[in-house]
Parts: C-alpha cells; sequence; structure tokens
C-alpha cells in the first residue's frame, strides 16, 4: 500500500486532514526519540529520528514476514 494512500485512509477514519495526520505522527516520533526506548531502537533514519514513513516502511516490513499465509 502507498504512504499516500495509508495517510489518506488515516485522515478519512478519524474525520481529519492528511497534513494533521502526517504532523501528528511526526510529532510522536520525535517525542519518542527524545528518551530512545528499545522500539524506538529498531527503526533507524539517516537524519537520526526517522520521518513517518520511515516508521511505518520500516515496521510493515518487520511486521510482513510474521504473517500468516491467508
Amino acid at each position: 500500500m502507498k504512504m499516500k494512500r495509508i495517510y489518506k485512509d488515516i485522515a478519512k477514519k478519524y474525520g481529519v486532514s492528511v497534513a494533521e495526520v502526517k504532523h501528528d505522527m511526526q510529532a510522536a516520533i520525535d517525542e519518542a526519540y527524545k528518551s530512545p526506548n528499545w522500539y524506538a531502537r529498531c527503526v533507524h533514519s539517516k537524519g537520526g529520528k526517522p520521518t513517518s514513513e520511515e516508521f511505518i516502511t520500516q515496521l510493515a516490513q518487520r511486521v510482513a514476514p510474521l504473517q500468516k499465509p491467508r
């Protein structure tokens, strides 16, 4: 699934704009990286803190192999 679609679906579900979704996701990531724990250190970025796109992509790649085929 493309990132634009993910943001759009979340925005629609919660009745907010795509910009709000992106902003809030990045704010949550930024907050988590102020005092990184094990989970935060599992997602890497060249800039220190990942963007929301990097975060979602890396987590999705880690979860996908764990999913059983339907």
